[in-house]
């Protein structure tokens, strides 16, 4: 097994394996949403003797028409009870055959851990008709094997959500940090609020082309509305006010882990001025940096 945080070399397929443990309540969920936000293929709770046909089935993917599977990440619990001997014996054979899996695990103090299961009011895997901390003290003996030999354990008493997020995207993530995608959505009022907006963007203040005979029938994608949109008193000192702040929040956004955020730009009829908007924002936040971004038209053609 390789060195905390350190990327595994790549197989010879391309497959990079990563197998996250540890005790029950220590935030192997939250594990598993942080790596399929990083690109890893996530499976959950896949019985040991089937994670060689998982990754030989990644492998495979990568020769044919669809999208590849590079990253498999596979989340382990004690549901099996004899996982540690058998996922032992898995990890070694996937390392003799040079896919190199790194293995995260995840634990916490009793004392923690006793509270977690408390505020959910669930009861341990391992418990029986014990106490719950009989079963955090089984399964902690049970998963020692694997903790000795992890590339990446992280306690996770202490941290909160975004800071296990980001101990995880440190150990994990190779290459360039994952950008923040950002959605330019243009809408017409007339048609309803989109229902999936982090923010909401009202462009009515600027006038409507819609009353000028020559650009009714053209678009905010047609260069003549386009150019009298953003020939409007306010339009400029808007769009570069709006970018300041979309990329401040881009920024706050990558350090709480939020990787989308989706812009709507309205309009009476989502036509002319907040589909020249939309076009125009995603132009000048193109160029950010840690920033994706793309262009939605809801409602243009409805009318």
């Amino acid at each position: 097994m390789g060195g905390a945080g350190v990327a595994s070399p790549h197989a010879p397929s391309g497959i990079e394996v990563a197998l996250v443990s540890g005790l029950s309540g220590a935030g192997r969920s939250t594990a598993a949403k942080v790596l399929e936000d990083l690109g890893w293929f996530v499976v959950d709770n896949l019985p040991p003797e089937l994670i060689e046909t998982m990754v030989d089935l990644g492998a495979r993917s990568s020769g044919g028409d669809g999208p590849a599977v590079t990253r498999i990440a596979v989340v382990m619990d004690v549901r099996s009870r004899a996982f540690t001997r058998d996922l032992s014996a898995v990890i070694r054979d996937l390392d003799a055959r040079g896919y190199k899996p790194r293995l995260l695990f995840l634990e916490a103090s009793d004392a923690v851990l006793v509270r977690r299961f408390e505020q959910n009011r669930r009861s341990h895997p391992l418990q029986g008709s014990g106490r719950l901390v009989d079963g955090i003290t089984a399964e902690r003996e049970l998963l020692r094997p694997l903790r000795e030999n992890a590339d990446l354990l992280v306690d996770t008493s202490t941290l909160s959500v975004h800071q296990l997020r980001s101990r995880i995207e440190q150990g994990f993530e190779t290459g360039a940090p994952e950008p923040t995608r950002v959605n330019f959505l243009s809408f017409g009022y007339k048609y309803g609020l989109p229902m999936d907006s982090d923010l909401v963007v009202d462009m009515r203040f600027l006038p409507n082309p819609h009353w000028i005979p020559e650009l009714r029938e053209h678009t905010g994608r047609d260069a003549d509305v386009r150019d009298y949109v953003l020939s409007q008193e306010g339009a400029e000192e808007f769009l570069g006010r709006y970018v300041e702040l979309l990329t401040l929040m881009g920024a706050g956004y990558r350090r709480e882990g939020k990787r989308y955020l989706a812009v709507s730009v309205g309009c009476t009829g989502g036509k002319h001025r907040s589909v020249a908007i939309s076009e125009e924002l995603a132009r000048r936040l193109a160029g950010a940096e840690g920033v994706a971004v793309s262009v939605t038209h809801r409602d243009l053609g409805r009318e």
